[in-house]
């Protein structure tokens, strides 16, 4: 009896399989699309393009696009991913004439980039309605983390610079919603910047703030209810000015620099004054203690900033800064938050680091470089990179449940996109055919059912 040599099973290859589907899983952002009416909204926003006799809907090129980005493409010519498979995604226009598309688009500069955001802010009410509990504003309020991303320029690039990470290329200012402990987030801002762009420039701050508010529901564009939240490169006197502006009203909880004043000011806390940290499950953070702020060192700043301050101990290994004291790592934010303990106050402001995650997210999805040459076309392609971010956050909050709708970017590929399934067509229906054995075949299929049931868009 001849023995098997090797680990694996020899198998033998064949090219010539013609009911097979890959990307089957990918169904679920096709549905996506279709239920939060995000295809009618961009479709009719791109109207204006769409030249006399044209085969393809620019609408839809656009989505293919961003479909392909959300799979893990990261340039125009991945589309091919989709053109192969059109029994799942419909026809797909060539290469040539998505980059003819983006090039005109790029060229209309801000009249395309606006009708491009306001399709994704009527799908974004859309689907916050669908998702009833789900949603971002579940509890009444909304919050937006601001935040810079290095993007590194592999070529010479227009606008490319080098960073203040020695590196060269962009430094693109994003927004995301935060989707709370339960879920994930979703883009809302992305301010395409050359690499030398300040970290604290307060003007870019206000710009990324104002793409985010229009991407809200109404009633979330002002007031008390959305909350603006930044590390200490928003902690700038015009921008925080700005956030607390009269008629505007927002909440913020941007980060501070230890000034020589606040750190004299934290020195002369009294012991009694500190209160301890807390952690998000409500027990007390081991080694931490915040304390707010008051007198001269608030001076210049809005009325009603509170300024709070927290000293912790440092890691096993971290270094002290100068602007630390007695061994205790010194870090302050400033909030116009009232009537809420400060401890909370600063558990809030520390589940900003969630931002991070959404940027790891973004760097997965078509963020890790810029594929264009121009600026403009760049531009678009930041456009494109929200689209496939938005489904990849829309997609679980309607369709998953449990720890599923926190998978990121590359494990929702892995297990569930990546999947294939077997066309058959029997009378006038085709029937898409998913592994049996594949371990997250019913979360595929559980997801599509609940797809299903939400209402159809008008």
């Amino acid at each position: 009896m001849k023995q098997p040599i090797g680990s694996y099973p020899h198998v033998r290859v064949q090219g010539d399989g013609r009911t097979v589907v890959s990307q089957a899983g990918s169904g679920l952002l096709v549905e996506t699309v279709r239920k939060s009416g995000l295809d009618q909204a961009v479709s009719a926003a791109l109207a204006p393009w769409r030249k006399p006799r044209a085969v393809h809907d620019p609408g839809k090129i656009l989505l293919d696009v961003a479909l392909a980005v959300a799979l893990g493409g990261d340039c125009l010519a991945d589309v091919a991913l989709l053109r192969a498979e059109p029994a799942v995604f419909g026809p797909v226009a060539s290469d040539p004439t998505v980059s003819r598309l983006i090039g005109t688009l790029a060229a209309s500069g801000e009249k395309a980039l606006g009708a491009i955001r306001s399709a994704r802010a009527e799908a974004r009410e859309c689907v916050w309605q669908l998702a009833g509990r789900e949603a971002p504003d579940t509890g009444g309020t909304v919050t937006v983390d601001l935040d810079g991303v290095l993007v590194v320029a592999h070529s010479d690039k227009e606008d490319a610079a080098p960073t203040w990470k020695r590196t060269y290329g962009h430094h693109p200012l994003m927004g995301f919603v935060d989707h709370g402990q339960g879920g994930t987030g979703e883009p809302v801002a992305a301010l395409l910047r050359p690499g030398n762009a300040g970290s604290n420039t307060a003007a870019d701050h206000i710009t990324a703030t104002r793409l985010a508010l229009v991407q809200l529901p109404k009633k979330y564009r002002r007031g008390r209810r959305t909350l603006i939240r930044t590390d200490s490169a928003g902690g700038t006197h015009d921008f925080v000015a700005w956030l607390a502006q009269r008629g505007r009203w927002l909440s913020y909880s941007v980060g501070m620099v230890i000034t020589e004043a606040i750190h004299q000011h934290a020195l002369r806390v009294p012991a009694s004054a500190w209160t301890p940290a807390v952690e998000a499950d409500g027990e007390i953070r081991d080694g931490a203690w915040v304390a707010g702020l008051t007198g001269d060192v608030l001076d210049g700043w809005p009325t009603g900033m509170r300024l709070v301050v927290r000293k912790e101990r440092p890691h096993p290994g971290a270094q002290l800064r100068l602007t630390d004291a007695d061994g205790m790592r010194l870090t302050c934010f400033a909030t116009n938050t009232t009537g809420r303990p400060i401890a909370e106050l600063e558990l809030r402001h520390r589940l900003r680091a969630r931002a991070e995650d959404r940027v790891r997210a973004a760097r997965a999805t078509g963020l890790r470089n810029l594929p264009l040459h121009r600026t403009a076309q760049n531009r678009i392609w930041l456009e494109i990179v929200q689209l496939a971010l938005d489904l990849l956050a829309w997609m679980p909050m309607l369709a998953l449940t449990g720890t599923a709708r926190l998978w990121e970017p590359r494990r929702l590929r892995l297990r569930l996109f990546t999947a294939a399934g077997q066309l058959v067509t029997t009378g006038r229906r085709s029937i898409l055919r998913l592994a049996g054995h594949w371990p997250f075949t019913s979360h595929i299929t559980a997801a599509l059912d609940r797809l299903a049931l939400l209402p159809n868009p008008g």
